[in-house]
């Protein structure tokens, strides 16, 4: 669904940004700003700032900013559109009509009324269980059994199917209504050679866990056995509204309080989720009957940068936190944390808690597995280190895993870790992996830089054309760069001495072709920076929320083309650039995104190729950037020193942030 940015402007002029945080934050006005305790992490002492002019929040705790679509989305946990759709209905804007064509539309239309009346049906549905849990002693006695109390029941709406094989009848009277076997509630069979078809209820004797969207809307449920039938547990099956591979049960439940306690905890049932709730950890999550999935991850993270899986230390337990391991790769960016938590055999999160006590899962929880030790020894699973067989089935094991990582100082330093373990040098064991041969340099010259993402051409080579500051361009008069991708390589600056050797930071081979030299006007680093991301959307993903408030809040047209690919990638997920142009059509932007992308040595291909490259040069234009950026904000905390006695801690902590970017920075010539 293509929203026109007209649009989106209109609907930020008429939506309150104190307004919409005052529902979720108490706020108090604090000089020309509101202020209050920030609700994406916690703290004692407000440090969130809502400011009425600009229509934008900042917390200078944790970095979080944006305005009234980007807070229902971090906060409520709404997609891109549900947030324009939920601002639009409050302040009476009909959102105009996309360019599908009427058979789309209606399909569309279609699709959200089933999807409506499916949701109704399942709540009509949990709301009987609820009234029958009440008539039922056994399902009383099972929850008492377990420790709960009632106000943990209702947070949870849970709930017990009776005994019987059609009990949802006196709930639905017409009991024939397709709506039943399509939301799951009802099964219908017709036996082979017969005319007739039988349907009953799929919960039956079952105390009952419904399963909720991140609006709260009934989706699903889980049903536990209280006899000895199986399965012991039963879910809904795939529907139109609910996905096993999509869904955490519990996420709307601890949607607040995960942010509150820093971390997510994922389990592997959803008793495990309501009993830890009772005992003081109401910050877990469950899967549901499936393995952790990438779509599970990144909805996680959407709520928190930080996640510790939990599970049973059998070997089960082992193989199940292993597609976890897979599953989380992609998302383990240098801001992010991801843990794993073995528990010992004979326990699970509940009887751990109550035989040792709520402070010593705490201390378990803080000293579980990081995620890239967890990597080390699932790659070093069945081989023995002592040979070089065992080392070099070690790195066949480890390459896939490493080839997961987004771009950053994790992955180069499991680099490091994994070829120390299998006693090959670290640059060699990166050839290896990316099927390079070697680079030929003689004993005692220093290895070559990595590649930038057009062959060999690095902006800070460059520095005589102004690219050591980061604001380069490097347009080739219609040359195609692969043209140069020959065996040449050019490895920096320094002297030339003698037959084709260039000696310095590395070496110039006598027969490599002489490029073309930069003709045209340099481009900015918000140029360079926009152009990378449309050519590699899914870098995106890798970005922290400072990046992003970055990108966004750059000024037009880099900053709306950023918050426009924003929402796409909320809603779809990484598009080709091919994809994205064609949804820019009409985009206030889109000369700019067209520009910028016309650049004969982009490279933007399959998802994914190049950004191996890209990734590290992105970083270092962001870093730039936020350092420009804080600089700015130093300059005005000082001038509010004398005015705001919150002004000079927040200048420190300006200063202390800028200092860590600064060492970050590459080093330049």
């Amino acid at each position: 669904m293509a929203i026109p940015q007209s649009f989106l402007q209109e609907l930020l002029a008429r939506a309150d940004v104190v307004e919409i945080v005052g529902r979720y934050v108490q706020l108090k006005k604090g000089g020309a700003n509101f202020m209050g305790l920030c609700p994406f992490h916690g703290e004692k002492s407000p440090s969130f700032s809502v400011s009425p002019t600009k229509q934008f929040y900042h917390c200078f705790g944790c970095g979080k900013n944006g305005n009234a679509i980007s807070f229902l989305m971090d906060h409520a946990g709404m997609t891109f559109i549900e947030a324009v759709k939920d601002l639009a209905q409050q302040y009476g804007m009909q959102i105009p009509e996309d360019e599908a064509s009427p058979e789309d539309r209606a399909r569309a239309q279609e699709q959200k009324q089933k999807q409506t009346t499916l949701t109704d049906v399942l709540e009509k549905a949990g709301e009987a269980y609820r009234k029958h849990l009440k008539d039922s002693p056994r399902a009383i006695a099972y929850f008492k059994g377990r420790g709960l109390s009632g106000q943990i029941a209702k947070q949870f709406g849970l709930g017990y199917a009776p005994e019987g094989w059609r009990s949802l009848a006196s709930v639905f009277p017409h009991y024939d209504d397709p709506l039943l076997v399509e939301s799951g509630l009802v099964i219908s069979n017709q036996e082979e050679g017969s005319t007739e078809e039988k349907r009953y209820d799929r919960f039956r004797d079952r105390v009952m866990f419904p399963i909720r969207n991140i609006k709260g809307e009934c989706i699903g449920f889980g049903g536990r056995v209280l006899g000895d039938d199986k399965p012991k547990y039963l879910n809904s099956p795939e529907t139109p509204v609910f996905s096993k591979g999509r869904e955490l049960y519990g996420l709307f439940e601890a949607r607040h309080a995960l942010r509150e306690a820093g971390y997510v905890l994922v389990t592997e049932g959803y008793m495990d989720v309501v009993a830890l709730a009772q005992l003081g950890f109401p910050n877990a999550v469950a899967t549901l009957g499936t393995a952790c999935t990438a779509d599970h991850v990144h909805k996680l993270f959407r709520f928190t940068d930080s996640v510790v899986f939990s599970f049973d230390g059998d070997a089960a337990g082992r193989r199940a936190a292993r597609k976890a391991l897979d599953a989380a790769l992609p998302y383990a960016t240098d801001v992010r944390s991801i843990k794993f938590l073995f528990l010992p055999a004979e326990h699970d999160p509940d009887s751990f808690i109550r035989a040792h006590g709520k402070e010593a899962f705490a201390q378990y929880v803080s000293e579980a597995t990081p995620l890239s030790r967890f990597l080390l020894e699932a790659a070093q699973e069945g081989c023995d280190l002592e040979t070089a067989e065992g080392r070099a089935h070690m790195s066949s094991n480890a390459k896939p895993l490493w080839s997961l990582l987004p771009e950053g100082a994790l992955k180069l330093q499991l680099l490091g870790e994994i070829a120390a373990q299998v006693q090959i040098d670290s640059q060699k064991l990166g050839d290896l992996w990316a099927h390079v041969g070697p680079k030929g340099p003689s004993q005692g010259q220093a290895h070559a830089p990595s590649a930038g993402p057009h062959g060999d051409w690095r902006p800070e080579d460059f520095s005589d054309h102004g690219a050591a500051d980061g604001t380069w361009s490097h347009p080739l008069d219609g040359k195609d760069p692969d043209a140069w991708k020959t065996q040449r390589k050019w490895e920096g600056k320094g002297e030339w001495k003698g037959k084709g050797k260039w000696e310095g930071k590395g070496k110039w081979e006598r027969d490599r072709p002489i490029r073309p030299p930069l003709r045209g006007p340099l481009a900015t680093r918000a140029d360079h920076a926009t152009r990378i991301l449309l050519g590699h959307s899914e870098l995106w993903e890798g970005l922290s929320n400072e990046d992003h408030a970055l990108l966004c809040e750059l000024p037009a047209p880099h900053g709306p083309l950023m918050a426009w690919l924003e929402a796409q990638l909320h809603e779809h997920g990484p598009l080709a650039w091919g994809a994205l142009r064609d949804e820019l059509r009409g985009h206030d932007a889109e000369d700019l995104a067209l520009r910028l992308m016309a650049d004969p040595t982009v490279q933007a291909g399959p998802l994914g190729d190049a950004a191996v490259e890209s990734g590290p040069e992105l970083r270092d234009l962001l870093n730039r950037m936020l350092i420009d950026r804080i600089k700015e904000q130093e300059t005005l905390a000082i001038a509010e020193i004398q005015t705001d006695p919150t002004a000079k801690a927040r200048y420190l902590d300006l200063y202390a942030r800028r200092q860590q970017l600064e060492l970050a920075i590459r080093p330049t010539v």
